[in-house]
């Protein structure tokens, strides 16, 4: 199991929390993709996802929250 430290996933974010966010909303994206069954060495969507954020290869962007109106 490859380990990330926080060090490493916030050179392309802003700050740790915000990195693992990014990687998630990712490994779901990559999720909706087919992928081959018969390899059994694939890594886990969340350590490719993690190592894409770490090599600075996703790119994205904070939208920031709509408040309701009313408030």
């Amino acid at each position: 199991m490859q380990v990330f430290t926080p060090s490493e996933v916030t050179k392309h974010a802003t700050n740790k929390y915000l990195s693992v966010l990014v990687a998630a909303k990712y490994s779901r994206v990559l999720n909706e993709f087919p992928r081959d069954r018969s390899r059994s060495g694939e890594k886990k969507l969340t350590t490719r996802a993690l190592e894409d954020l770490s090599a600075g290869e996703i790119e994205y962007r904070v939208v920031p929250r709509r408040r309701p109106r009313g408030e």
